[in-house]
């Protein structure tokens, strides 16, 4: 019998494992159809039953019928979304994931337009960070009219701003089309603009009170702060118009803002604020969505903060003496009195939606122990309704009889579930998700496309034009380019073994201020018909002048701000200078996050060499070019070598860029008939001067 030849009992035993793998197959898919069946039967009971047909608004709670509220509405969203990419490995889901996938633009667009109502207040934010020029969380349900004015409620939460940014970004790159139009392209942009100051603008955070005080004052806020540099790092070079964009609908981000973001954040954790050493409202920052931090142990510390001080048993503390909703809170009151507080210690309100972030934080970070823990303690907090669907209360609070006894001996007594206004939209959301995840129906990359779980130097490079938040901090080059202001400099500078470059040597590219930078930049966002006026006046910082820009087909250079000329007497310090660009150079190296090398334009100018500290400079150069500068590795080079190592911006909003224009003179090169350097420390001469001598005694 040859090889090729089976018996009938083998024939036997490939068909039956042929037929078993087909049944697995098939019982496997229709087993997927009836759970996703299933939560599609609960989104569509307990979420998109609520959704209003006119905004796409969502209320906080269902049996609201007035109110729609941002923050719960961008949740709810990302549930009906989520849902809407487990169905899309369904071939023939009659017609639920357009559904779907619908709803959540209509959401999503719904926000948009009640924003962009609201445009004037964008560009008086712009220029004065306050509560009286910041956008609406509330709205009306149907109309999308303002509710609350400024004075009956705390609007100003960059985080509800930031949060919308990153879903935005994530449901984009999901194919869903939700940005339409130009104006939309410059409202998104200037919404940009919105969340850049947020590590400078106290605001009222994640629970709308501000501090723990709850005494009207807003303060800086840790969990706003990481929900606005995550949103920057996300839409920095996203496409709006998705695979159909345009390069007039891609968004910028100011790196520089985006770092002093980072650098706040990083400093102020694991505390949330000034009043609140923990805040529960610091998980969905360094976790889902988020993910503010990749320094682990930054996470570690605050994540066990948080878990160690407000953990409780039918939930957590959003922070310590909330009086938020305790039975002796007084609902008549917006502010509390002078050391109120002090009455609510250890009988704050305990809400299971933390619960819930732990689970999804640990599918993210793979501790199945921590999804268990905190599955089996939501499972004995769950309540069910009269489809037999699972409700997640909105918190537990303690009965009056009990106080006294909870404050004695914390965690004994028995809490009360809140169930007064009907379903918390927000619970059911993140419920919703975190079952999808855990049943496997969602993998963890459907629901964070653009990967901020992950590090930035281990996320997909992207493609396409664009500067990207993918860079790794570790053993960084800085490029450094260093131009001549003349060629007899320049011949100069070569006696001492420096190689420098002449503005005409480095054409085409070419060589610019950060303040001619400030001006192109002014453009981007600008919408006549919402009266948006762009980027605000501000410097460009050390980040953003190492970067080299191509503008409507020009080859752009700019100089560091250390550089530009200026009638201060400091400006004519080499000593400062010197060490100006020290610490240019460490704090590009050490904070530099983007994909390619930074280059930095070292400028000398004539005036330089006259001055009598010049030397100081030589050596500094010396030290440059044998390779480092302190700690940060340099290399200088030419700059036609370094260009293809760069990181290169595209700013493709600048269609055209009249060389006439003296809005944007580059450069220029000193031109002298001798190019000798020795006529660089010429001094001027008169052939003879006599001071002409006063008697002051004669009057």
């Amino acid at each position: 019998m040859g090889l090729s030849e089976k018996t009938p009992r083998q024939n036997s035993v490939i068909d039956d494992s042929v037929y078993i793998d087909q049944f697995l197959k098939i019982s496997n898919y229709e087993d997927t159809v009836r759970q996703l069946d299933i939560y599609y039967g609960m989104v569509k009971r307990q979420l998109l039953q609520y959704q209003s047909p006119i905004t796409g608004l969502f209320p906080v709670l269902s049996n609201d019928k007035e109110v729609g509220s941002v923050r719960e509405s961008i949740y709810c969203a990302a549930a009906v979304w989520g849902l809407y990419q487990a169905y899309r490995r369904i071939d023939d889901d009659r017609g639920k994931s357009y559904e779907l996938g619908q709803s959540t633009v209509k959401c999503m667009r719904g926000i948009l337009e009640c924003w962009m109502k609201q445009a004037p207040r964008i560009e008086l934010f712009k220029k004065n960070q306050c509560n009286t020029h910041a956008l609406h969380i509330k709205f009306h349900l149907t109309t999308g009219h303002e509710v609350y004015s400024d004075s009956e409620y705390n609007h100003l939460q960059i985080d509800v701003v930031s949060t919308y940014l990153l879903f935005l970004v994530q449901m984009i790159a999901s194919g869903l089309q939700i940005i339409y139009t130009q104006d939309e392209v410059a409202f998104v942009q200037n919404l940009v603009y919105y969340v850049e100051r947020a590590y400078r603008t106290p605001d009222y955070g994640m629970w709308e009170r501000g501090s723990k005080y709850n005494d009207g004052s807003a303060e800086i806020h840790a969990s706003s702060i990481g929900l606005a540099k995550s949103a920057l790092e996300a839409i920095n070079g996203c496409n709006l118009f998705g695979e159909k964009g345009a390069s007039w609908s891609v968004v910028y981000v100011d790196i520089d803002a985006h770092n002093r973001n980072r650098s706040i954040f990083e400093t102020l954790l694991p505390r949330e604020s000034c009043s609140k050493d923990v805040d529960s409202s610091l998980l969905p920052t360094i976790s889902f969505p988020a993910f503010s931090t990749h320094e682990e142990m930054l996470y570690q510390k605050t994540k066990s903060n948080i878990v160690s001080t407000l953990k409780g048993n039918y939930g957590f503390k959003r922070f310590v003496r909330d009086g938020f909703k305790t039975v002796i809170e007084d609902p008549k009151k917006r502010y509390y009195e002078k050391g109120e507080i002090k009455n609510f210690e250890k009988i704050e309100c305990e809400w299971p939606l933390f619960y819930i972030f732990m689970i999804i934080d640990g599918v993210f970070k793979a501790v199945p122990d921590q999804i268990q823990e905190y599955q089996d303690l939501l499972k004995e907090r769950i309540m069910v309704d009269h489809h037999g669907d699972p409700v997640i209360p909105m918190f537990f609070y303690v009965p009056e009889e009990s106080i006294e006894k909870e404050k004695q001996e914390p965690n004994t007594c028995t809490r009360k579930p809140y169930t007064d206004g009907g379903l918390f939209l927000w619970n059911q959301a993140m419920f919703i998700l975190s079952e999808l995840l855990t049943a496997g129906l969602l993998h963890i990359n459907e629901l964070d496309l653009v990967r901020r779980y992950l590090p930035s130097y281990n996320r997909p490079r992207k493609g396409g034009r664009y500067s990207a938040f993918q860079g790794t901090a570790t053993d960084l080059v800085v490029q450094i380019v260093l131009i001549a202001e003349s060629m007899r400099l320049q011949a100069m500078m070569a006696t001492y073994g420096i190689q420098t470059q002449t503005p005409h040597e480095v054409e085409p590219v070419q060589i610019w201020s950060s303040t001619q930078l400030v001006k192109v930049y002014q453009n981007l966002g600008v919408n006549h018909k919402l009266k948006l006026q762009g980027r605000p006046v501000r410097p460009v910082g050390a980040l953003g002048t190492s970067k080299i820009y191509r503008i409507a087909g020009n080859t752009v250079l700019c100089y560091p701000i250390i550089f530009e000329v200026s009638d201060f007497y400091l400006y004519r310090d080499m000593a400062l200078l010197i060490d100006d660009i020290k610490t240019e150079l460490q704090f590009v190296g050490r904070y530099w996050r983007l994909s390619g090398r930074p280059t930095v334009c070292l400028l000398i100018r004539e005036e330089h060499m006259r001055d009598p500290q010049f030397k100081q400079m030589l050596d500094l150069l010396a030290m440059l070019k044998k390779g480092y500068c302190d700690s940060v590795k340099v290399r200088i080079g030419r700059l036609q070598n370094l260009i293809s190592s760069s990181c290169v911006e595209h700013l493709d909003f600048m269609n055209l860029l009249d060389e006439s224009n003296e809005d944007y003179p580059h450069f220029k090169q000193l031109e002298h008939d001798y190019i000798g350097y020795q006529s660089l420390t010429d001094v001027p001469r008169i052939l003879n001067f006599q001071d002409e001598l006063k008697d002051y005694s004669v009057r």
